[in-house]
């Protein structure tokens, strides 16, 4: 074949056009194994932070411009506890995301670190099992402790939450989520008008869904 313009067009326009048929074909292919692996995480993340339920309904709000998602989880018909999807942008290492458990009567019941980029053995210890921050708010209800304009704060903030050795930027990150995972609670479970952490406004309910349940410084 004699090599033209023409020519050589065609034969970009064949190879590009059967790379993207083989891209495709892999994400049809991977699409569903991802979608199972991510609800298998999904779910494993909620029976982490809750008692034992049996299904679960979803409410979204949006507070300061972020996802917050509500799942109430029931049992034998009756409401055993809330689980919050939160994060917060305040990371050292970038946006961290937590999935918060509350009894119905807002006692903490633990966190689980869903993703976080933080230095490793300084900030990543949020995701420790009995890391001082944890342990600064499991099993207390959060309006019993020494807020910040309404806030929890790290004990260098002037609250009560004790802050990761040397993390000072990647706790303050935590306490920042969960504070945003309280007011949704506070939204969904006693129906209180939530108001973005940073500006005050007035955030807005976006849908419901349903899960079916199976299974400063800082030196880093």
């Amino acid at each position: 074949m004699k090599s033209t313009l023409v020519n050589m067009t065609a034969v970009l326009f064949g190879i590009t056009l059967v790379a993207s048929a083989g891209v495709g074909a892999v994400n049809m292919i991977t699409a569903e194994p991802i979608a199972q692996a991510e609800q298998a995480a999904k779910v494993a993340a909620l029976n982490g932070v809750l008692p034992a339920f049996e299904n679960t309904t979803s409410e979204t709000l949006t507070l300061d411009e972020m996802p917050i998602t509500v799942y109430i989880a029931s049992a034998d018909g009756e409401v055993v506890g809330y689980a919050v999807e939160t994060m917060s942008k305040q990371g050292f290492g970038g946006a961290i995301n937590l999935m918060v458990g509350f009894t119905p009567a807002g006692e903490v019941i633990n966190v689980n670190v869903l993703k976080q980029s933080e230095t490793p053995g300084l900030g990543t210890k949020m995701a420790d099992e009995g890391n001082t921050l944890l342990g600064s708010i499991q099993g207390q209800n959060l309006a019993q402790k020494k807020l910040v304009g309404g806030k929890l704060a790290v004990t260098k903030d002037g609250g009560d939450v004790d802050a990761l050795t040397a993390a000072t930027i990647s706790s303050r990150a935590y306490v920042d989520a969960i504070n945003r995972a309280w007011m949704a609670f506070k939204s969904v479970a006693q129906d209180e008008t939530p108001t973005d952490t940073v500006s005050g406004a007035t955030p807005t309910a976006e849908s419901t869904n349903e899960l079916q349940a199976q299974e400063g410084g800082q030196n880093e």
